[in-house]
């Protein structure tokens, strides 16, 4: 039971009338189809057509194994009743320029450099095509200016259908995917593919085609691009960060680079500099809270809720605390979330043991064994916490293995 796809003749078609076939319920919506649609599935790697059904919104469109296309709608249809489809135009419009952009694109690195396309993505943001060899910068550039000058000479893009025989006779830029009847995207004089998608009709459509970044992948190279009315609002984007960084740094935007690399070094420099003030800083507030100890047994206990460290910071007062012979520090940040257990090298007791009761306690996670512990997400009063880090310490079973 196939469905009649009217976009396949004319991309164009965004209004039209069609015959409820069968409705099914899924889940809290209904999946319809259409004697005829112009509504766009899933498929060859360009998303759906969005739009309505009637009263019904179509959230998704699926091109079944049946040769069928399902509408998933938000509202019950009558069985062969007829409806109004209305296809969303700017959604449409979008992907026939991101979609005719692609094989100019794809055929321009062919036909430049001899990259053949192996795969393609249209995104909802940016699009991507994988090419199979890798490819140098200004090469990218260069194909980038060629194509675009195809591009605005504005050449026709025709639909066509040919049998397997004739596709077979064909300089078809890639070989096609399936057998019998094959549609073809014509575009004057420069590219030949099979295709289901839906295209512009000239090339002018597409604006312009700009290609926004490059990385390699899987052996190749795989280059992101938008087209036509994406690449407007990228540049767009690309302006207001680029005033808005122009008016922090009170630079000319061609200044930029040497202003942001500016503030690297200076970024860097600081950050040493802090890095040997919280050195110091650790040292003075270790010998502070290693002063303020208690014997327990054997060994001398430091428990404290601290301000101002992140947990690298309590692991660096916790290391220059143990240093000192028979010492069990337990350091909390004062909400408390963050939490570090620490022992000298000469006792045995298992730092992650005694984290592990505070967790089991006061919740949070974390780890660790042997020297050095730490955790996250303790909920409850700091000292109530301490207490419990005292008493577990505090325990004669303990002791004894200190």
């Amino acid at each position: 039971m196939s469905s009649d796809r009217l976009y396949y003749t004319d991309a164009y078609l965004v209004e039209f009338d069609a015959v409820v076939r069968d409705v099914n319920r899924k889940g809290d919506k209904w999946q319809v189809t259409l004697d005829r649609t112009a509504f766009y599935p899933t498929s060859g790697g360009q998303p759906f057509d969005t739009g309505t059904l009637g009263d019904a919104t179509v959230t998704d469109v699926v091109d079944e194994e049946d040769g069928s296309i399902s509408h998933l709608v938000d509202r019950e249809l009558e069985k062969n009743s007829r409806v109004r489809g209305q296809v969303n135009w700017s959604r449409r419009f979008d992907h026939m320029q991101q979609h005719t952009g692609q094989h100019l694109l794809s055929a321009a690195f062919e036909h430049q450099l001899g990259a053949k396309t192996v795969s393609f993505h249209l995104g909802t943001a940016a699009s991507t095509i994988d090419l199979d060899k890798e490819l140098a910068a200004e090469e990218i550039a260069g194909v980038e200016s060629a194509v675009n000058a195809v591009l605005w000479e504005d050449r026709e893009v025709c639909v066509r259908f040919v049998t397997a025989s004739e596709a077979a006779k064909l300089p078809l830029r890639k070989e096609p995917a399936r057998d019998g009847e094959l549609r073809i995207i014509e575009i004057h004089d420069y590219d030949l593919s099979a295709c289901g998608g839906t295209h512009v009709s000239r090339t002018g459509a597409v604006g312009v085609i700009l290609v926004s970044g490059f990385e390699r992948f899987k052996g190749g190279l795989r280059v992101e691009f938008v087209c036509g009315g994406r690449a407007l609002g990228a540049y767009h984007a690309l302006q207001r960060a680029v005033n808005g960084s122009v008016r922090l740094l009170s630079v000319l935007p061609e200044e930029l680079p040497a202003a942001i690399e500016k503030l690297q070094t200076a970024g860097r420099a600081q950050q040493k500099a802090q890095e040997a003030l919280n050195e110091r800083l650790a040292v003075h507030e270790a010998v502070n809270l290693a002063a303020a100890g208690e014997k327990i047994g054997k060994v001398t206990y430091v428990g404290a809720a601290v301000s101002g460290w992140d947990a690298a910071g309590l692991k660096k007062l916790a290391s220059v605390i143990v240093a000192r012979p028979a010492t069990v520090v337990v350091l909390l940040t004062p909400t408390p979330s963050l939490a570090v257990v620490s022992r000298s090298q000469d006792l045995s007791v298992d730092a992650g043991a005694i984290l592990g009761q505070l967790i089991d306690r006061f919740g949070g996670k974390g780890g660790g064994k042997g020297a050095m512990a730490q955790g996250g997400g303790l909920s409850g009063e700091p000292q109530a916490i301490l207490a419990l880090a005292r008493e577990v310490i505090g325990q004669q079973s303990m002791v004894d293995n200190l």
